[in-house]
């Protein structure tokens, strides 16, 4: 039998049902590569036995038939994911032994149709950074490595233990969330797939709130046919998240065709980047020309507003943050510093915090309250929100003109070293969202492809991005793209 642990979903759901593998087989297997690669440090707490009971229920369900797609495919969870009676803490000191006593809707879904957990994954503190380099956990480690280069790099973040995971085949598949790139970022870090859905496809409730009305869960897996496969199962309309979609979710992977003859796709000239290093520029006409072979017509179009994006985002989503973020004071849950004699509930908030939160999500903290404050809301806050609306129009006028979707690079370069964009200039760190952003302020579906290596071996992503509510033709663009590229690459094992 060919190693279990490198299966992909939609392999393993056809040996599952064929009988040739069972998944408590695949799950041990998984559960031993997990208990080797500590070194990588992406699972945060492990559930084997949670595990074991959930591939027997899982393998019970698909001899009696009544089996859906995922039952029996072993995932990892994002730590923002609240597990019931497992620690979900979402990287930070301040939920310290917070267990939550509910289910998240998208692993509540998930789980009913029959997915097992291996664990929970590392991530960026709240989801804030773009390295995985926030965690109270400590790094997560990406499994690639440059050529002969012993130095450890980033998986990217904030689902950085996400794609660490899936790229080092210790689970099929993992749950991601995208708040500004936080999915398409690593993913293209670690030469995997992750798709961001429209906002409102994937329940929010459970996930624990950076910014409200940018957040968006979505899954990391080996290839695009496996994405489509995961998503349906996450998606859908839940009465508890108001900002959820009531709208059919479609059989993606019935979608993925390969064929894009006649598909509009988009060039937006704003994304070539002054100084964009030669080999992302290569990366990006190779995508383009993979493209035009397919039969899809290229056209160049213009995102005006795309300068303003970073901006944008970074008064916004902190904003958001500071005011989602006052719910953690000692009082209810998780971490509660120690008082002196006579200190009062000011000091206890005083102290918790300054404790419990680490030091971006502190800087993002102090940014959104400032920007919110009764001084500086129309300068800065309100503003911000007009420019979004006009990012969003710029992408309406767009698709309204007939594109169908829009070809990017997803980052500016490939992953780098740990500690190599240190806490001296955050704002260096901020500008790896530069191709991703956008996708958040204005709602829609996004996709990083795996598509080539650097000089040193180490994998590009391209990003596709789609019409609202219409991830089956992006994922089909996306599956296209696949095939032209043939990227087969994996890291070679040192851990």
């Amino acid at each position: 039998m060919t190693d279990l642990t490198k299966m992909k979903v939609a392999e393993a759901r056809d040996a599952l049902r064929k009988g040739d593998v069972t998944s408590v087989q695949l799950t041990e297997s998984l559960l031993s590569a997990i208990e080797g690669a500590d070194a990588l440090n992406a699972y945060v707490h492990k559930t084997p036995e949670i595990a074991l009971d959930q591939a027997k229920a899982a393998d019970a369900r698909i001899q009696a038939g009544d089996a859906p797609d995922m039952c029996g495919i072993p995932m990892g969870i994002k730590d923002l994911f609240c597990t019931k009676g497992v620690p979900s803490q979402a990287a930070s000191r301040i939920l310290e032994g917070f267990k939550p006593e509910y289910e998240s809707t998208v692993t509540t879904k998930l789980f009913d149709a029959g997915t097992v957990m291996l664990g929970k994954l590392n991530m960026d503190e709240f989801a804030m950074g773009s390295s995985n380099e926030t965690s109270c956990y400590g790094d997560a480690v990406n499994p690639w490595r440059r050529g002969n280069d012993d130095a450890l790099l980033t998986p990217g973040g904030s689902s950085g233990g996400s794609a660490a995971a899936v790229a080092a085949d210790l689970c099929l598949a993992a749950t991601g969330t995208d708040t500004g790139g936080s999915i398409r970022q690593p993913a293209a870090f670690t030469g995997i797939t992750g798709i961001k859905p429209t906002y409102g496809r994937c329940s929010r409730w459970g996930i624990v709130a950076f910014a409200s009305s940018l957040d968006q869960a979505g899954p990391m897996t080996k290839d695009v046919r496996d994405a489509a496969i995961v998503l349906e199962a996450m998606c859908g309309q839940d009465a508890k998240d108001s900002t959820s979609a009531d709208l059919p979710v479609p059989n993606f992977e019935a979608m993925l065709t390969g064929d894009i003859r006649g598909k509009v796709i988009g060039i937006p000239k704003e994304y070539r980047l002054d100084g964009m290093p030669a080999e992302i520029e290569k990366l990006w006409a190779d995508g383009i020309a993979m493209l035009k072979a397919a039969g899809a017509e290229i056209r160049d179009i213009s995102l005006p507003h795309t300068k303003y994006a970073l901006p944008t985002y970074y008064v916004i989503a902190p904003a958001e943050a500071s005011s989602n973020l006052a719910r953690y004071d000692g009082v209810r849950y998780g971490h509660r510093a120690k008082l002196a004699q006579g200190d009062g509930i000011t000091e206890m908030y005083e102290k918790t915090r300054a404790e419990g939160f680490g030091h971006e999500v502190q800087r993002r903290v102090m940014v959104g309250t400032y920007v919110l404050s009764a001084g500086f809301y129309d300068a800065y806050y309100n503003r911000a929100r007009k420019v979004r609306t006009l990012i969003k129009k710029d992408f309406e006028d767009v698709f309204a003109a007939g594109v169908d979707a829009i070809l990017t690079p997803a980052t500016p370069s490939a992953a780098f070293g740990l500690g190599e964009m240190t806490e001296a200039d955050p704002v260096q760190m901020y500008l790896n969202d530069v191709f991703t952003v956008t996708v958040n302020l204005a709602g829609l579906p996004g996709i990083s492809v795996p598509t080539g290596v650097d000089a040193q071996g180490l994998p590009l992503g391209l990003q596709l991005i789609g019409r609202p509510w219409e991830e089956g033709d992006l994922l089909n663009t996306a599956y296209a793209l696949e095939q032209a590229a043939g990227f087969v690459s994996k890291p070679t094992k040192w851990w």
